[in-house]
């Protein structure tokens, strides 16, 4: 056993961690808090006022792989919730839980999938994103607050939307525009049409709450550059679903028997 695995002394209670910051982190706490687990949510902080999610919370980092294996003693399963491309934070649960034989999920919902009519560009990253629309005039950029250098030196004029103001370097015309999602389909025709985007880039997040924004853009003829999720850690399970990955953590909170080791897929 490595330094790391013997820091988790304690037999586990029947706590769920939750590593959340996403919508279904959310949806996943309230079901098990509903089924009288004891849940704990941990958020990055990277949001100034994030909706919260139930039951008991923490935020901010554990600081790195050593600090999250610390955190999981007494820990019965530890459910990764994060965004789809908040890959480090995915890479140091993966690793805490091996060290630590911490029971892991992945909740990740699907990707996005192409419709008739849609103009998709996939690339890997957003230094790739911005070389693919460098000869556009007006970009809706919906990639987040953070990575925005990858665009700072597009000479088009960048809708740039976030949840917080974003930090520089920004793009030299840049247009900010703080929002919260879900946004609806007339709501970001309108974005559009206003600034005169004719391209958007943005992350294969998938989920509802924000595919408005594809659906605007099939409707206005606007083609979208996405960024391609990063890979998961290999041999992790993952669940598509809150409720799949409810029934496998009320299992390992001790609610039902443990399951057997679900395949990775």
């Amino acid at each position: 056993m490595t330094e790391l695995a013997r820091s988790r002394r304690g037999p586990s209670t029947g706590r769920v961690l939750v590593l959340g910051g996403t919508a279904e982190a959310r949806r996943l706490a309230g079901r098990l808090v509903a089924e009288g687990v004891d849940v704990l949510s941990s958020l990055a902080g990277r949001v100034a006022d994030p909706v919260l999610p139930p039951g008991e919370v923490r935020v901010g980092g554990f600081g790195g792989t050593a600090g999250l294996a610390a955190a999981l003693d007494g820990v019965a399963a530890l459910v990764d919730a994060t965004h789809p491309f908040a890959a480090t934070m995915t890479a140091h649960a993966a690793a805490a839980a091996a060290v630590t034989g911490t029971p892991l999920l992945r909740l990740q919902r699907p990707g996005w999938t192409a419709q008739p009519g849609d103009d998709w560009r996939w690339v890997d990253s957003l230094d790739e994103a911005a070389t693919a629309v460098a000869g556009h005039r007006s970009v809706l950029l919906t990639t987040g607050r953070q990575g925005l250098a990858a665009f700072a030196r597009l000479a088009a004029h960048c809708v740039v939307r976030s949840v917080d103001p974003p930090e520089p370097p920004l793009p030299a015309r840049a247009t900010v525009v703080l929002a919260r999602g879900p946004f609806t389909v007339e709501d970001e025709r309108a974005l559009m049409t206003a600034h005169g985007v004719d391209v958007v880039v943005t992350k294969d997040s998938g989920g509802p709450m924000t595919a408005a924004k594809l659906t605007a853009a099939r409707q206005l003829g606007v083609p979208v550059v996405l960024v391609r999720r990063p890979p998961l850690p290999e041999g992790v399970p993952v669940a598509a679903t809150v409720e799949e990955a409810a029934v496998w953590a009320l299992r390992w909170s001790g609610t039902t028997r443990p399951p057997a080791t679900p395949r990775p897929r």
